[in-house]
This record gives C-alpha cells, sequence and structure tokens, in this order.
C-alpha cells in the first residue's frame, strides 16, 4: 500500500510539474521531466510485475529440470541449447546456477539435465517456461539439410525450503548408488558417489551426480525430490479445482508454449501471451523477459 501511494503522489508531482512546463521554455527543465517520467514508468512497471509475484512459493529458489522428446541427436540439441539460454538468463539476472544432475547425449547435446536458479523470485519469473518448447530450423545434423522439429519439455520447480513440512518417510525411499556419467575430464567420478532416490508411492525418479560425494549428491537429489513431490500435489489439488468448475488459469504440464522459428523465416512466438520477437539469437542468447513478463502480466 505504502509503495502506491509513493506512485500517487509522484505522479501529481509530475503532473503539476508539466503543466508549468507548457509555458515554460527552460530546456533543461523539460528534460529532467521527461526522465522523471520515464523512471516512474519503469518502476510502475517493475511495481505491476512483483503485483503478480505473489504466490506462496515465488520468492524461493528454482529447480529447473529438461528433457527432450523424441529426434535422437537433433532434440537432445535443442535441450543444450534451452539450457544454455538459462544459464545465460540466470547470469543476465544476477542469479546463481548449479547443475545437480546432467546425462550428455551420445552424439552432441543432453539427454536430461537438472539445475537450481538461487536468487530472489526465481522459481516467480521461471515458473513462466514450464511446457514444451518447440524449435524449427535446418538440422546441423542432417547431411539433407532438411527442415527439422523438435521439442524439448521444461519443468519448474520451487526449492521447498527445510522449515516447510513435506513428509517423505525413509520407507517410501528406493536409494541406489551408481558411478557417474560423464565425457570425462576433471569432474568425471570413478567412484559410485551419484545417487538415484525413487519414491516409490508415487514413481517419482530424481538422480543427481554433479558432487565428488555421495552424501552431497543424496542431498541434492533429496531437495529436488522435495520440490517434485510439491509440484506433484500442486497438480493435484490444481486438477480438483477445475472438477469443480473453477477457472483453468494453472499451468498445463506437457503443452506446448512458445515456438522458436529459425527458418524459413525467424521468429520467437509465445502462444499463451501473443508476444513475439523477430531476434532469435538475442533469445536464445538469454534476452527473456519480454515473455516472462508477458506471461505473468496475461496470467
Amino acid at each position: 500500500m505504502e509503495n502506491f501511494e509513493a506512485y500517487e503522489k509522484r505522479l501529481a508531482d509530475l503532473l503539476e510539474l508539466s503543466e508549468l512546463l507548457e509555458t515554460e521554455e527552460d530546456d533543461s527543465m523539460k528534460k529532467e521531466a521527461l526522465a522523471d517520467m520515464k523512471k516512474l514508468a519503469d518502476d510502475t512497471d517493475k511495481l505491476e510485475l512483483s503485483a503478480m509475484l505473489a504466490g506462496e512459493h515465488d520468492p524461493d529458489n528454482a529447480i529447473v529440470e529438461i528433457h527432450p522428446g523424441a529426434g535422437g541427436t537433433e532434440s537432445q540439441d535443442w535441450a543444450e541449447m534451452l539450457m544454455r539460454m538459462y544459464m545465460r538468463w540466470a547470469e543476465r539476472s544476477g542469479y546463481k546456477t548449479e547443475v545437480v544432475d546432467f546425462l550428455p547425449g551420445e552424439e552432441a547435446g543432453v539427454k536430461s539435465v537438472t539445475f537450481i536458479v538461487s536468487g530472489e523470485y526465481a522459481y516467480g519469473y521461471l515458473k513462466a517456461e514450464i511446457g514444451v518448447h518447440r524449435l524449427v530450423r535446418i538440422s546441423p545434423f542432417d547431411s539433407n539439410k532438411r527442415r527439422h522439429t523438435s521439442f524439448t519439455s521444461v519443468s519448474v520447480m520451487p526449492e521447498i525450503d527445510d522449515d516447510i513440512k513435506l513428509e517423505i518417510l525413509d520407507d517410501d525411499l528406493k536409494i541406489d548408488t551408481f558411478r557417474a556419467s560423464g565425457a570425462g575430464g576433471q569432474h568425471v567420478n570413478v567412484t559410485d558417489s551419484a545417487v538415484r532416490i525413487t519414491h516409490l508411492p508415487t514413481g517419482v525418479v530424481v538422480s543427481c551426480q554433479n558432487e565428488r560425494s555421495q552424501h552431497k549428491n543424496k542431498a541434492s537429489a533429496m531437495k529436488v525430490l522435495k520440490g517434485k513431490l510439491f509440484a506433484l500435489e500442486e497438480q493435484k489439488m490444481q486438477e480438483k479445482r477445475e472438477a469443480l468448475g473453477g477457472e483453468k488459469k494453472g499451468i498445463q504440464w506437457g503443452s506446448q508454449i512458445r515456438s522458436y522459428v529459425l527458418q524459413p523465416y525467424q521468429m520467437v512466438k509465445d502462444l499463451r501471451s501473443g508476444v513475439e520477437v523477430g531476434d532469435v539469437r538475442r533469445v536464445l542468447d538469454g534476452d527473456l523477459d519480454v515473455f516472462i513478463r508477458g506471461y505473468l502480466l496475461s496470467g
């Protein structure tokens, strides 16, 4: 409330100033007033956006999972392109990232990747990315240079704080250890330090192999498991609300949300908000704010 009152006062002051400037010849005063107006507009945009981030877990860190669809190397390469896009967005936004599980593709790309984006409102923003992302391009892996369409799914869950009670019984967990896979180098594991946890009641499986320590991998895997179980409960609650006739405003898991076309023309289009951007390379380099904002404000 205090923020809105402060904006109202600033707006009233600027309106009063603009009336005075109608008869004022001082260019420096006009420039100053225009700068103040632009600043007020920018701040109002930020306030409007923050009002959209009112969910209980919006301020939390985000756990991001990327899984390529059918299509082998082409879709696995697309999954890695999306991973890079989110890493660059996080860097631009001042967030930290930590890869907790990475399964490389056989020729290129990734078969799956899980990483945590840490920072204020990471989940609130990145939940806009949940769904299926579609890529159309001339495949660099096709010797006949044909156009291919690839699909990759993105899941985003909040990193659930330890203070939040989410009952996970030890008897409900099956914990396996295995040797981590990887392309080699200094981070390759030579011991069975990777951890896979199966939650037996739901069938949810998570794995972590990024750390050398089995203990650290287990802790990271439990973080991801908590996030997944929370998301599962949220989905069930949403389905119940919809069954009772509530409005369908939630995220539809598995639905296509955005299309990235590189050939025959260049365009990224969000299928929910209608936001379009012609500079595909800029988007793939992490410039996602226009899409995130469009999604949040359209909700």
